[in-house]
């Protein structure tokens, strides 16, 4: 039995003009602009004519990478070709809605609430984000601990995500983790996952009672410890609790090879998650959607598993 794994990528992914080329697919313009009328967040001015700096604000950055995937996930065509489906970090807003949890319009609302909550939670305190490259696991999450920060993202093939205060970061900074390779700070806007994005739970859990969420219809594998989730009200719930808590990207891609994985479709903007899939699936193909362009290379993929 072959699975297709669709995946959706989380906030650091985009980058400026990125969203371009796919407003001229057919209809993308119009279904942008209907979203951004929805959540009051110009998505088409932000994906294409906004700066670096502009993009990585919170509250632009995870409604625009959601609006990404959907638009991407939509032009692979019927979602039964895949077998499981996951997101990382904000990704799996897109990935819950791939999988019928939420509707598209559910999906965007509550990633507008999401942004705007982790922004605000992120202006208390000055804080950041930065990758530890290379290592033992649990050398590197024991030394980020004496640093006082937390390893918020454990993403497997020797990647993991410090987060904390700024000064904690410049600490990992001048004193990597023994064996690591570098470390290289990321950009975003706040030490997403751990405690300091406390304040935005109560905000989403509130978000949640418009929502009307669905058992998932393929496969929904959650970051949160690479389990298969199979009811709709548990997927939300977990990505009320996810905005506090460490992503198991690793814990994921263990999961997808439990399930025999045989091909990795990375939604818009692709190239981070097949990056760390080509590492620790090692042989597995994959294709990244950067632009459409790659969804003839998607197409082929498709087709070599249904064959």
């Amino acid at each position: 039995m072959r699975v297709l794994v669709l995946v959706a990528p989380g906030q650091g992914a985009q980058t400026p003009g990125f969203l371009t080329p796919w407003l001229e697919l057919p209809g993308a313009a119009e279904r942008v602009a209907g979203w951004s009328d929805a959540i009051g967040l110009d998505l088409a001015h932000y994906g294409t004519n906004a700066d670096a700096d502009e993009i990585r604000d919170t509250a632009v950055a995870q409604p625009l990478l959601v609006a990404a995937g959907l638009l991407s996930a939509s032009a692979l065509g019927s979602p039964s070709a895949f077998g499981a489906v996951a997101g990382h970090s904000v990704g799996e807003i897109t990935a819950a809605a791939h999988a019928g949890v939420l509707t598209e319009s559910e999906a965007l609302s509550f990633v507008r609430t999401r942004g705007l909550a982790m922004a605000e939670a992120a202006a208390v305190t000055e804080t950041g984000m930065a990758a530890v490259l290379g290592g033992d696991r649990d050398v590197v999450v024991a030394h980020l601990e004496r640093l006082g920060l937390t390893p918020a993202n454990i993403n497997g093939a020797g990647q993991i995500v410090a987060a904390g205060t700024m000064e904690q970061i410049a600490a990992l900074e001048a004193e990597k983790p023994d064996g690591s390779m570098k470390v290289v700070a990321l950009k975003v806007a706040g030490a997403f996952h751990t405690h300091h994005m406390t304040p935005a739970v109560a905000a989403l859990q509130k978000a949640t009672e418009a929502l009307a969420p669905a058992d998932p219809t393929v496969k929904y594998v959650s970051n949160r410890d690479g389990l298969v989730v199979d009811k709709g009200a548990d997927v939300v719930a977990r990505l009320v609790g996810q905005v506090a808590n460490p992503v198991r990207w690793d814990l994921c891609m263990e999961t997808f090879a439990e399930l025999g994985v045989t091909g990795i479709i990375e939604l818009s903007p692709g190239g981070t998650l097949t990056g760390l899939a080509k590492r620790a699936l090692k042989g597995v193909p994959s294709v990244a959607l950067k632009t459409p362009d790659d969804l003839d290379k998607a197409a082929a993929l498709i087709a070599a598993q249904a064959a």
